[in-house]
């Protein structure tokens, strides 16, 4: 489910003192029911190598257009001196878990803490962030929640950001999400059922 830029905003995470001049582009919220505790093990699914980014046949073409385009075009070379945001972390989380990079996405990892954990890409179009937190539910429960932030390299960055916009919501996002999810659930173990008492 998307949700409104304050969902991210409003919450005092630590990324708003390192990328406070990136532009909160996405918020999404992952079906990724958990405890407390199961950041750590949601980073580590999106770390895992599985092949496919985007598992969706309309994802995939998608990806395979960008990727095409911007290595005719020279999008995805790195942009010279664009400092990366490790350079910004205060001395604590410098000093913290850095978390793992992405295997099938351009994405280095920030920082990762109990809550929160940022990954960063950039090229000649735009500096991106993707930031997943662990948030309570409002049931006794928590969840994940999936902000992307990004801040565009001049007007060619600007224009490119809105040029995939429909392209991210109608055939990217959807589908990554779906695939998150399924990811999580298969990995979630099963309650056992309570035993049935034994007749006297």
């Amino acid at each position: 489910m998307r949700l409104p830029r304050t969902a991210h905003t409003s919450r005092p995470w630590r990324i708003h003192e390192i990328a406070g001049d990136f532009r909160v582009e996405d918020v999404w919220a992952l079906p990724t029911p958990g405890g407390p505790d199961d950041l750590a093990r949601l980073v580590g699914q999106f770390a895992r190598d599985t092949g496919d980014p985007v598992p969706s046949r309309v994802g995939r073409a998608l990806f395979a257009i960008r990727w095409k385009l911007g290595a005719l075009l020279g999008w995805d070379a790195p942009a010279d001196g664009l400092p990366t945001l490790r350079d910004r972390l205060p001395a604590d989380l410098r000093a913290g878990d850095r978390g793992p990079d992405l295997p099938s996405l351009p994405f280095t990892s920030v920082y990762q803490t109990h809550d929160e954990w940022a990954a960063e890409t950039a090229n000649k179009t735009m500096h991106g962030v993707l930031h997943i937190g662990w948030v309570q539910d409002g049931n006794g429960g928590h969840h994940g929640q999936m902000t992307v932030l990004v801040k565009p390299n001049g007007l060619l960055g600007s224009a490119y950001m809105l040029a995939i916009k429909p392209f991210r919501y109608l055939g990217v996002y959807p589908a990554l999400i779906r695939s998150i999810g399924a990811e999580w659930r298969k990995a979630t173990p099963t309650p056992s059922a309570p035993a049935k008492p034994t007749p006297n």
